[in-house]
């Protein structure tokens, strides 16, 4: 009788299993690969359409925690924010919570995608629908909304903040093109065999 049980890989905490047994210098390469990646899409992939700013950061940084995995590509996507500040800051102050938002997406997405040890269309849904809705909650809601919330609008109750946020600033259509973006991306990516993505 085959067993149907889920189980988590505790090794899949640093690297995905794409870099798991590849040398310092590949794994190297891929971390800066996917930092410049992220650079790159917060310098020149954004854009504003009527009250929503469109970003891929989120969908960039999700699949760097598929690439690369929890722990490093989280400190990809935090460093590739960083970097993509300094270099083109347009004036503005230093954000860290969304570096910490994209680097927090990354590790979720790692932990979920390469530590769940189990194949197949059923659970591929899940693991990508679970991936959506904790980087939604987590990383959209509690931690950039809150930071936002705190420093800029804090006179405003929570709840109200909130619901402006995502529905009127729009950046519940700017996740719901990510997520969308990210469901097509990952199975297509797991046909390149090169990355070894085990779905």
């Amino acid at each position: 009788m085959q067993d149907t049980k889920a189980t988590f890989s505790w090794k899949r905490l640093l690297f995905s299993a794409t870099l798991e047994h590849k040398n310092k210098s590949h794994k190297i390469a891929y971390i800066a690969v996917m930092t410049a990646l992220i650079v790159i899409v917060n310098m020149f992939f954004e854009f504003k359409l009527a009250q929503t700013q469109f970003s891929f950061t989120l969908v960039v940084s999700m699949l760097t925690g598929v690439i690369i995995g929890p722990l490093f590509g989280f400190a990809a996507c935090f460093l590739g924010d960083l970097v993509g500040f300094l270099y083109h800051n347009a004036g503005y102050a230093y954000m860290p919570w969304i570096g910490i938002a994209l680097g927090l997406a990354a590790m979720i997405t790692g932990f979920i995608v390469n530590g769940v040890q189990k194949e197949g269309r059923l659970w591929l849904a899940i693991k990508l629908a679970l991936s959506c809705a904790l980087t939604f909650l987590l990383c959209t809601v509690a931690v950039n909304t809150t930071a936002f919330w705190l420093l800029y609008a804090p006179k405003v109750e929570y709840f109200t903040y909130l619901v402006s946020r995502l529905v009127v600033q729009g950046q519940i259509y700017n996740s719901l093109v990510n997520y969308a973006l990210f469901c097509i991306a990952v199975p297509a990516l797991a046909r390149v065999k090169a990355l070894k993505i085990t779905l």
